[in-house]
């Protein structure tokens, strides 16, 4: 049995680049630069997101972009900041989704390296809840 995350790696073609996302967006605290001195595949750094560690590797980006993706956790009052950080980065950013009420809400933006991130104001409570709702509205309609 897995106990939970132990981290996320990307790999991306500017170290620099996406430690500005991760700072600037994430609020991500950088804990290790290994600059020359490589001990895994190539230059690397990691950083905090809360507890999650996620590190970063200097290679070639994605070639094409999907929806697959990783949301992080943001406060709804932290909303309007984090998405003029992503716009003062120049980051390409998509139109929220269609939401059920109650959800919470999300910014999907790529980094310079084709990977989609979200940040989301709901938990998964909530998104459960409001999908309970709605299902007891249909069935009571029936």
């Amino acid at each position: 049995m897995s106990s939970g995350l132990s981290h996320m790696t990307f790999i991306v073609s500017d170290l620099e680049k996406m430690t500005r996302i991760l700072t600037d967006v994430l609020k991500a605290e950088e804990v290790y630069d290994s600059g020359q001195d490589t001990f895994s595949l190539s230059e690397e750094r990691f950083f905090l997101v809360g507890a999650v560690w996620i590190a970063i590797m200097k290679g070639a980006p994605l070639s094409e972009r999907t929806y697959n993706h990783v949301a992080f956790k943001i406060e709804e009052q932290d909303f309007e900041a984090r998405l003029a950080a992503i716009q003062s980065l120049g980051l390409e950013f998509k139109p929220p989704r269609d939401r059920v009420e109650g959800e919470g809400r999300s910014i999907y933006f790529y980094d310079t390296d084709n990977h989609l991130f979200e940040l989301h104001t709901g938990t998964l409570e909530m998104r459960l809840e409001s999908y309970r709702k709605i299902l007891d509205e249909r069935r009571a309609s029936q």
